[in-house]
């Protein structure tokens, strides 16, 4: 039986439960398949997010584990994230559309891209689901295990999937699992505040 890990972030000011108890794991079960209506909700809510001109320029592959395009996006993954990605139920590669057919540039694309990856994450972890962006791959895999055109950036991939047993985890992993959460203070990231 797996322990209950209480994974919420210590706030210095109070937010949504939502994003506190959010937070990205690498340990999946490797044995429940992708609960499919939170993952439709998780794209659902990536759909909403806000972008320039409303222009939406993201896209997604959506590989789910035991297909031959999620073995395609294992192969783009580079060295660590080979190890413990496979165990998610899906991989979700999340694409910017960095520019139109006609060659026009799309100024905010990884910007807004990067808010539907976000709302796609908070949304999943509503609704039971563990993920993990990476940015360990490789953009050209992925270009030719899929043909994606150069004006589709491959932004990142996000692991989705139950959240596996961190008591069980080879040793090295469950020690980065278990490892406190830290971020800079609000202060420090402010570069002007009057």
């Amino acid at each position: 039986m797996s322990v209950v890990i209480d994974r919420t972030a210590r706030t210095d000011a109070p937010i949504l439960d939502v994003l506190a108890e959010r937070w990205s794991t690498r340990v999946f079960d490797p044995e429940t398949p992708i609960d499919e209506a939170a993952l439709r909700s998780a794209l659902e809510a990536a759909r909403w997010a806000p972008s320039g001109m409303n222009y939406q320029p993201w896209r997604f592959i959506v590989a789910r584990r035991g297909t031959e395009t999620f073995d395609r996006v294992v192969s783009s993954l580079m060295g660590f994230n080979q190890a413990w990605a496979p165990n998610a139920g899906a991989l979700v590669v999340v694409l910017a559309e960095s520019e139109t057919e006609d060659g026009e540039a799309r100024t905010w694309a990884l910007y807004d891209t990067g808010q539907a990856a976000a709302h796609f994450t908070v949304q999943a972890h509503a609704g039971g689901l563990a993920t993990h962006q990476m940015g360990g791959f490789v953009a050209d895999d992925l270009r030719a295990a899929f043909d994606i055109e150069p004006r589709f950036v491959p932004v990142t991939v996000i692991a989705v999937g139950t959240l596996g047993d961190v008591e069980a985890a080879e040793e090295g992993l469950r020690q980065r699992e278990l490892a406190p959460r830290e971020r800079r203070t609000v202060a420090e990231s402010l570069l002007v505040d009057e």
